[in-house]
């Protein structure tokens, strides 16, 4: 058996066919981990998330925040203008859906690798067992029921930085940024949402999570999505890996086969132009 993560796929199936006859994948033989955002803005999200579902055991994703986003957005039906998933909420089959989708993990613990997978980032002050800890914390509360009041107040960007005593929603509120939105911080571990670019281009003072000194993750690998300007997958010195290669914006689709870390690609027509905010 092969496990392969893959990057964001955020409604583009057709590379994502593409990929899997490239792979040669079979579900009856090889297992599939996606790095979060199935869903929105590309073309196919309902298509994206049938599929992904329909594979039963032989797939799982961790969630990202366009996910997440769909979740909230059916519960308060309110739909932004940019999204690209009215198909999936008018589906037949939307609650059942949806209901898959809030039982899969923020971070997923590949076994055989060692891999942590996740969709994002991970704060400086935390070590493995911390983050997959807080991780099962959200996703507690995600199927629990306090998940509606959860999602409503889920959005925002405070508080921007860990502290032991947190406690409620902005508690949950921080492990889903981080887990789902970040790429700079600062040395500290300050997080800054906002900046999305290409490492070199940030402020003075930021870099990328995964460069922070005393990272307290930093022995262990860990793939994510989320960041499709990032210009490279592996990242040697700091044992991460960002499959998200921008699909979504006419670049690949990345699948990493997590027992000999080479990545497989397919070029992806473009579903968006890049300046649109992802």
């Amino acid at each position: 058996m092969t496990t392969y993560a893959i990057g964001d796929l955020q409604g583009c199936f057709a590379p994502l066919q593409r990929l899997l006859l490239k792979i040669d994948f079979s579900p009856h033989r090889d297992r599939l981990v996606f790095a979060g955002d199935l869903v929105n803005r590309g073309p196919q999200s309902l298509e994206v998330l049938r599929y992904v579902k329909s594979l039963g055991h032989a797939a799982t994703t961790v969630l990202g925040n366009h996910d997440l986003h769909l979740i909230a957005a059916a519960r308060s039906g309110h739909v932004g203008r940019n999204d690209t998933f009215d198909d999936i909420l008018r589906a037949s089959d939307c609650d059942e859906l949806l209901d898959w989708l809030l039982a899969q993990p923020l971070v997923y613990e590949d076994t055989d690798s060692g891999a942590l997978i996740l969709h994002a980032g991970v704060p400086p002050q935390w070590d493995r067992a911390q983050t997959l800890s807080l991780a099962q914390e959200v996703s507690s509360t995600l199927t629990g029921p306090k998940s509606d009041k959860f999602l409503a107040q889920m959005y925002g960007n405070d508080p921007d930085i860990w502290d032991e005593k947190l406690r409620g929603i902005e508690r949950l509120r921080f492990v889903v940024n981080c887990l789902t939105r970040l790429r700079y911080c600062e040395a500290d571990g300050r997080t800054h949402l906002k900046p999305s670019g290409t490492p070199g281009t940030q402020a003075q003072g930021l870099m990328p999570w995964f460069e922070v000194p005393g990272r307290k993750t930093a022995q262990d690998t860990i793939i994510f999505g989320h960041w499709s300007t990032l210009g490279k997958v592996h990242w040697p010195q700091a044992q991460v890996y960002g499959l998200d290669t921008g699909c979504l914006w006419g670049g690949c689709l990345t699948a990493l086969n997590l027992t000999t870390m080479q990545t497989i690609n397919v070029d992806c027509e473009q579903f968006q132009k890049p300046h649109a905010k992802d």
